[in-house]
């Protein structure tokens, strides 16, 4: 099922009202989240509690808008999106309650959580590159993007991006402007065109040649991996995936989160449907659904994407952190002509 993408296309599901009546049986989500495998998500959550689930969808700036124009009197209890770059914009804008659980404090880990949101599932930014063309030792860590002997063959979205953002929010954080900047101006140099597309545009440039390496999501590539299809199973035979900087900081992590609003009319169950989601069985519906990873530690999944892609180093830079040069990364990427 494809969403509609005007703002005024929001997804409603059973009618939101801001009456704040049956606060155990009904819970109002905003979700940037478009996944229809998180459709079981919900409705394991109804079957658990009996609290019915009222969601509007839409595109996070879009919902965000929204949230600041309904104000006191917004119905929205719970807030969830992807990246941490947007899941700080709420928090700057003073939406979030801050946390009172236990179940999120000891579940989660430190590094993914703030005092506001959480994060639930996790995923990387992986280097994927062309195997005819490039050895996996050309491109072991993300530094080597900017490297001149790689002219002419990177692929890359737009550096305006959240993702793109966070990566190099992360690489500030871990080795300062100038040399996030110098960075970025090396992988500039290196393109093989302008940025355009999404992850799953990148990875098939890749297979077909166009360029021979790029960066993307483990969930596009998981997708891909887990699909039936000839052309995305051809694909998938062209490629080949390196893990960053597994000697240093790690592969960048990004996130999927959120957490409730000051103005929730529903307080108890918003605080029922976060805790869900930090438990086992919710864990597992992000891994196994969307190929994400839990953000719970040594949760057991049943992904044959995410299992052959094996084990891994991870940054673990608090993710909170990252919020604070996003700015400074937009910055640099416009310097530098990353459009």
């Amino acid at each position: 099922m494809r969403y509609p993408k005007s703002a005024l296309a929001l997804i409603v599901t059973f009618g939101i009202t801001s009456v704040a009546t049956a606060a155990d049986t009904e819970l109002n989500l905003y979700s940037a989240r478009h996944y229809q495998t998180d459709e079981a998500l919900y409705a394991n959550f109804t079957k658990q509690t009996g609290i019915r689930i009222n969601r509007i969808e839409a595109k996070e700036d879009e919902l965000l808008e929204r949230i600041r124009n309904e104000g006191a009197h917004s119905p929205a209890d719970v807030f969830i999106t992807v990246d941490a770059a947007r899941l700080a914009k709420a928090d700057e804008l003073g939406l979030f309650a801050p946390f009172d659980s236990k179940v999120i404090e000891q579940r989660i880990p430190a590094h993914l959580r703030s005092k506001d949101w959480a994060a639930f599932s996790t995923r990387a930014r992986l280097i994927v590159y062309n195997k005819a063309v490039l050895k996996a030792e050309d491109v072991k860590n993300y530094e080597d993007l900017a490297n001149p002997k790689l002219k002419g063959q990177v692929c890359s979205r737009s550096g305006s991006h959240p993702y793109n953002l966070s990566l190099l929010a992360s690489i500030i954080a871990h080795h300062g402007e100038q040399k996030a900047e110098e960075w970025a101006k090396g992988v500039v140099a290196n393109f093989a065109r302008s940025p355009k597309g999404g992850d799953t545009d990148q990875i098939k440039a890749v297979a077909a040649g166009e360029c021979s390496v790029t960066i993307a999501n483990s969930y596009y590539l998981a997708r891909l991996m887990r699909s039936d299809k000839p052309e995305d199973k051809k694909v998938i035979d062209a490629l080949g995936i390196v893990w960053p900087n597994q000697t240093g900081s790690g592969a960048h992590i990004n996130i999927s989160g959120g957490g409730m609003l000051k103005t929730a009319p529903h307080k108890e169950a918003a605080k029922k449907f976060l805790d869900y989601l930090a438990a086992d069985e919710a864990q597992r519906y992000f891994a196994d659904g969307n190929n994400e990873w839990p953000a719970v530690p040594n949760v057991k999944t049943d992904n044959p994407a995410l299992a052959a892609l094996g084990g891994f180093k991870a940054d673990t830079l608090p993710i909170p952190t990252l919020a604070r040069h996003v700015a400074l990364a937009q910055k640099i990427y416009d310097r530098v002509g990353w459009k």
